[in-house]
């Protein structure tokens, strides 16, 4: 019965609209959320935009928020640390501990 029905009973698949990415976005692709972007990159905004950034890896410097919800003022956002690491306090070698600067670090 099949057969003489041919392919015109068959359910025809809707092609998915073009600006749906059919592949992971690389590192500087567009993206809505990091689930958008490959393996090892976060989606963060850029700008008035998101793109596909590098997650930080251990010795890079990191943003260390005080307060829930800062991450969204800022218009050049990092990724989180790789998973292992944490963003931590870097440790000065002198006296004077002066520097605020924070970079990924191994628990």
């Amino acid at each position: 019965e099949l057969d003489e029905m041919g392919t015109e009973a068959l359910p025809r698949r809707t092609p998915a609209p073009a600006w749906l990415p059919t592949a992971k976005g690389e590192e500087g692709d567009f993206c809505l959320r990091s689930s958008d972007c490959a393996a090892g990159l976060c989606c963060a905004r850029h700008f008035w935009s998101k793109i596909c950034k590098p997650v930080l890896r251990e010795g890079q410097v990191c943003t260390r928020h005080r307060r829930k919800g800062t991450h969204g003022l800022e218009i050049f956002q990092r990724c989180q640390c790789a998973e292992g690491l944490a963003c931590r306090l870097q440790r000065e070698q002198g006296p004077a501990d002066t520097s605020r600067l924070h970079t990924c670090q191994r628990h």
